[in-house]
């Protein structure tokens, strides 16, 4: 239910304008809210200091029940809240969230003295455009002072992901570093004394799992959107899967919106992605196997019954689908319900403790996505236990 919520959740506007006069007394059973501009008596009005021709807004909230509207103030932006799902293009007062963003940027822009040449063209067109708001101008400008980062957010794909996490490269970090170990420990856990007799395998799983484990991270994480509209004459398809989000979890920025649809050919297009990644680096995984295999056979001719070449294609295969369901379901939820939504929100101000959550997390999500793997693999034939081999060969 909780993931489920992730797809309809709505933002909320960040604050209300501070233009907008609050009637208390008003307090009538209609669930609508009104915004009337209404012109004040030249002399009559009790607002005599303002300007004669001036029009103030007055904000009329009516509802059903509770406290008739009275003192219902939008939750604080940040963290993991709504995903901007239905239409929020417009605040309080009828100015569009594209022109609130804006204005926002080019505040951090003053107070940086940067301008707009000065930054990437499309981040400078997403600003103009209104589509990012200052706290990711001022993130940018954060990030562009290290040497490491600044050199990073020279490439398009690592831009869009810094800006939308500035943990992005340590999740990267967590994942690789810890997925060799794990998932050799996961190997273990499920051979047990078959262990060291299937060492090719086990090979084999390590080199595609490591292989795929910055892919894992890069694919499902969460973006700040950088690209720019497609050509007119491109494809219907390829114009809905450009616009959709890189992770189907994700939240939305202000001025954004993400249809249930689109979020679910996030989920597609990144299982194509990683199918094609599964595949392509079972193919080298396999094939290093195969050929310690060969040598071992060349080397102890007694292993030339106890141990087969794995299939090429069949384990290459199974292992690219495998990538493109259970590793891409686990992940975009990792990434974009655990973190985004749940961890992020809670220790925002707390990295050192946030960053110790993610990789216990991730840790944990590796070492059960091997235990799949080997149930998997032996589920479909493409691997088998020492003993079920010593069966078939007897």
């Amino acid at each position: 239910m909780a993931i489920a919520a992730c797809f309809f959740t709505a933002s909320i506007p960040n604050n209300t304008n501070p233009k907008l006069i609050n009637l208390r007394s008003f307090n009538p059973s209609s669930s609508l809210h009104l915004h009337l501009r209404l012109p004040l008596p030249p002399l009559s009005s009790p607002l005599r200091h303002q300007h004669n021709n001036h029009r103030l807004p007055l904000f009329i909230p009516c509802s059903s029940g509770g406290d008739g509207g009275i003192n219902h103030h939008p939750p604080p932006s940040g963290g993991g809240g709504g995903d901007n799902s239905d239409d929020n293009s417009h605040n309080g007062d009828g100015d569009s969230a594209e022109d609130k963003n804006r204005g926002e940027a080019m505040v951090v822009l003053a107070e940086a003295k940067r301008s707009l040449e000065s930054f990437p063209k499309d981040l400078a067109a997403a600003i103009q455009a209104g589509k990012i708001p200052g706290s990711v101008v001022s993130r940018f400008l954060e990030l562009e002072e290290s040497r490491f980062f600044g050199w990073l957010m020279q490439f398009d794909g690592f831009r869009e992901r810094l800006l939308a996490d500035d943990l992005f490269m340590a999740k990267v970090g967590m994942e690789c570093f810890v997925g060799m170990f794990t998932k050799t420990a996961a190997e273990y856990e499920r051979r047990r004394e078959n262990f060291f007799n299937e060492l090719e395998v086990v090979f084999a799983d390590v080199v595609m799992a490591i292989i795929a484990d910055f892919m894992l991270v890069y694919l499902p994480a969460p973006t700040v959107s950088l690209r720019p509209p497609l050509a007119g004459n491109a494809g219907s398809i390829a114009k809905f899967l450009h616009n959709c989000p890189d992770n189907a979890f994700q939240v939305a920025l202000a001025g954004t919106s993400y249809s249930l649809l689109q979020r679910l050919g996030a989920i597609a297009r990144n299982g194509a992605k990683l199918f094609a990644v599964g595949t392509a680096s079972s193919l080298v995984g396999t094939a290093v196997t195969n050929a310690l295999i060969n040598a071992r056979k060349a080397v102890d001719k007694s292993a030339t019954v106890e141990v087969e070449n794995v299939p090429i294609v069949s384990t290459s295969v199974a292992y690219g689908v495998y990538m493109a369901v259970s590793s891409n379901l686990r992940y975009q939820i990792l990434a974009g319900v655990i973190e985004q939504r749940i961890l992020e929100p809670m220790l925002h101000q707390h990295k050192i403790m946030l960053s110790a959550l993610s990789f216990a997390v991730r840790t944990g999500n590796t070492f059960l996505g091997s235990l799949l793997w080997v149930d998997y693999a032996r589920m479909i034939g493409i691997q088998k236990a020492q003993e079920e081999h010593k069966e078939l060969t007897d």
